[in-house]
């Protein structure tokens, strides 16, 4: 009796032998040429994937160009990868357990592109136009994946894979992935007025996390696997002008302040420090865009927790402070990664007017 195993993908267990079958659906041209690809019309919806039975995915490539291969600021709709959603569905659900752009869901915001690796998710060159996901997907019976375009102006030029394996039966206990992504543009801070600048970076105090960004809220029974999170540095200043200082805070099971998981600042939840700029990547956490002078401009961040996912039996929520004390009013948005079982409470998405970026 295939299944989803008791093994793992490490170097030390690839010597076990499975039983699973490996299939895959992809943008081959079925005619046999070289036309690899799905157009994909403004307003149009493309099934990726549909399995029926049980399975499990895990992997999906992806790179998309708009018609004119044309990215700069100057092109039609130079934001298409926010403007593209990802849907996916598990064991026949009406309401998606992945609702992100295509470009947030793999690892990077505000429409842009960038070569890093980490473990689950990886933007391949050239400047990170190849898209991968390793995250695995299990289902018990049946999934759809599905892209979205809200273009109004362009098509889209589209290339999938999706590979999975079909088992005979899933097995009991395994949770369904999850991804949504949210945004709060700007955050709802306190102003500087009356505060110098030292006041108004570390200063005051929260002893309640009410007005904290939430990354991530949900009902049920799970655990949290980790958080891309953008942050558009707003404040135009000369001033020294460290986004940062905010604390994450997670809420397990209805708990009240302070909660079992307290930190002590952004750059070190991102298990990084001292306020850094510089770009890097790592299996399981990493900045991908570093911001500019004053650490103005785009930044984006990830922290993954496969080695250390946060177990919930009710409920979680997810945040973390704008500024120290929630004083600093940035763009902040956000994709959140679980497992838990389902149902789902139901989430939705901004509508793509509100889903741009601001220029950089």
């Amino acid at each position: 009796m295939s299944g989803y195993g008791d093994f793992g993908s490490s170097l030390r267990d690839l010597p076990r032998l499975r039983s699973s079958r490996r299939r895959r659906t992809s943008s081959w041209d079925r005619s046999g040429g070289n036309d690899d690809r799905l157009i994909l019309e403004p307003g149009g919806t493309a099934t990726l994937a549909e399995m029926s039975g049980a399975g499990c995915v895990n992997h999906v490539w992806i790179t998309v160009a708009n018609e004119h291969m044309d990215r700069t600021p100057n092109s039609i709709e130079p934001d298409f990868l926010r403007r593209l959603l990802l849907k996916m569905c598990w064991d026949g659900e009406k309401e998606p357990s992945v609702l992100v752009p295509v470009g947030d869901f793999f690892g990077v915001g505000y429409a842009r592109t960038k070569n890093f690796v980490s473990a689950p998710l990886q933007m391949s060159p050239e400047s990170g136009k190849s898209f991968n996901c390793f995250f695995h997907m299990p289902f018990a019976d049946g999934a759809r994946i599905e892209v979205v375009s809200e273009l109004e102006h362009e098509k889209v030029l589209f290339y999938y894979y999706v590979d999975y394996e079909e088992f005979d039966r899933l097995e009991e206990g395994l949770g369904r992935f999850h991804a949504q992504w949210r945004r709060e543009n700007p955050t709802d801070g306190a102003g500087e007025e009356g505060r110098g600048n030292e006041e108004f970076l570390f200063g005051g105090e929260n002893v309640t996390g009410e007005s904290n960004y939430t990354i991530l809220e949900a009902e049920g029974r799970g655990h949290y696997i980790g958080c891309v999170l953008n942050v558009h540095n707003l404040r135009e200043t000369n001033l020294w002008n460290w986004y940062g200082e905010g604390d994450d805070m997670i809420f397990i099971d209805g708990e009240e302040w302070p909660p079992s998981l307290h930190g002590t600042g952004t750059e070190d939840y991102f298990n990084t420090a001292w306020c850094p700029q510089e770009e890097y990547s790592a299996p399981y956490h990493g900045i991908t865009l570093g911001g500019g002078d004053n650490w103005g401009g785009h930044v984006s961040l990830y922290r993954f927790h496969v080695e250390d996912p946060v177990p919930f039996e009710r409920s979680i929520r997810v945040t973390i402070e704008h500024g120290h004390a929630n004083k600093r009013s940035d763009d902040y948005s956000s994709v959140a990664y679980w497992y838990q079982a389902e149902p789902h409470s139901p989430f939705s998405i901004l509508p793509v007017e509100q889903r741009i970026p601001r220029p950089e």
